[in-house]
């Protein structure tokens, strides 16, 4: 049997040059005054001298899918020469096998800026994982709030306070913090989804914390959860907008201010893209929706906020920066992304993140619409009172969009 914990350090040894890592001074600011700047260069540099020592900012970095998808088949493979599930009876793994084997596989995006910390900006951490036929991941709650964006045209299902939320392309799911669930891959075929966590900023704060002790029934020995509620069940009581139903509470898990609705269907999302294409759209966001919580209007998660974008054929925005960063994951179509003077292509399934404080704008030179996915911390800003953007005019003039 293979040695699952030195064939997966070996694959990280070579992994670590996409930025990607395979799942084994007090109160003196850290940032120049980015605002005093209005040239197009990177801003929010460190300060220089002791009080930009040791300090680690988050950059403008792609990750591309063509890159970094190979690694998930190596996991794959590793994880079906290593699970113990393959092996013959009385038959032991030589070195053990990360637990994870048994559940998920998956790698973390890591950004060139942080000094190797599992983290995509200064609050958010990124996954891509791959479940194989028959992949569980038992019953478990956490604080951080988590999403996950399909990649794959049938992503598995995840179950959520009972609800089991089978998923598609461009589907996103929630598990809201304070929120049992489990995930699985109950089809043929491999299934790959984008996690997305505020893991970095709970981590911060001293208040992560995880449990697998679910008070429930349990299905099986893969521990998941007991179905008990229809698999539409969010959507028939959210998914109509305007309309929000009084007769039962909206709160669902332990976390507070979190949205009731588990999944956000893609081809919804797309519809509605699409029903405003004729429309002149924003000057910075092109055509965008957000993901809300249907019951109040706000984000789906106190810290974190979610859109979808689309670019039309030869559309450009105008450059835009704010105190927020953002992670984008390009679900259709082709572009570039300029920030801070540096030009980043895309294509669908790479992942690219506009740090805070950098100009940035998009641009679609292709004959086809290109749609982004995105995940900003702008509502956790706006909550400190923090959150300010401006946005270059067409006489190259700064305006502040939001003060």
């Amino acid at each position: 049997m293979m040695d699952a914990r030195e064939a997966m350090e070996r694959l990280n040894g070579e992994a670590g040059k996409l930025h990607i890592w395979l799942r084994t001074q007090a109160n003196a600011p850290a940032q120049r005054p980015w605002f005093r700047d209005t040239g197009l260069e990177v801003g929010g540099e460190l300060a220089g001298g002791r009080v930009g020592a040791a300090q680690l900012k988050p950059v403008a970095h792609r990750w591309r899918w063509t890159e970094i998808a190979p690694y998930l088949d190596k996991i794959a493979e590793i994880a079906r020469s290593a699970d113990p599930r393959n092996a013959r009876p009385g038959e032991r793994l030589s070195g053990g096998s990360p637990i994870e084997f048994a559940e998920r596989q998956q790698f973390l995006l890591t950004n060139p800026g942080l000094g190797g910390r599992l983290q995509v900006t200064s609050t958010m951490r990124c996954a891509v994982s791959i479940y194989n036929p028959g992949d569980v991941a038992p019953v478990h709650i956490h604080t951080p709030n988590a999403s996950r964006t399909i990649l794959s045209e049938k992503g598995g299902y995840t179950t959520i306070e009972g609800e089991r939320c089978e998923a598609a392309r461009g589907d996103l799911i929630l598990t809201p913090n304070g929120t049992w669930h489990d995930h699985g891959n109950d089809s043929g075929e491999p299934v790959v989804w984008i996690d997305v966590l505020d893991f970095p900023l709970m981590e911060f704060l001293d208040c992560v914390w995880l449990d697998e002790a679910y008070p429930g029934d349990t299905e099986g020995n893969s521990r998941a959860q007991r179905v008990s509620l229809p698999g539409s069940y969010s959507h028939m009581l959210y998914g109509r907008g305007g309309l929000v139903p009084s007769v039962l509470p909206h709160r669902r898990g332990f976390g507070r201010e979190t949205s009731p609705m588990f999944r956000y269907r893609g081809a919804d999302v797309r519809e509605a893209l699409a029903g405003l294409c004729q429309e002149d759209g924003d000057p910075y966001e092109a055509i965008s929706l957000r993901f809300v919580n249907p019951a109040t209007g706000a984000s789906v998660f106190p810290t974190l906020d979610y859109g979808a974008m689309m670019l039309r054929p030869g559309e450009a925005t105008r450059f835009k920066r704010e105190t927020a960063s953002t992670l984008y994951i390009a679900i259709e179509g082709q572009g570039e992304t300029e920030i801070g003077g540096a030009r980043l292509d895309w294509q669908a399934n790479d992942i690219f993140v506009v740090p805070s404080f950098a100009w940035r704008r998009h641009v679609n030179r292709s004959r086809s619409d290109a749609v982004l996915y995105t995940v900003s911390d702008a509502p956790l800003m706006e909550k400190i009172g923090q959150y300010r953007a401006q946005g270059r005019l067409p006489d190259d003039a700064v305006a502040e969009l939001v003060l």
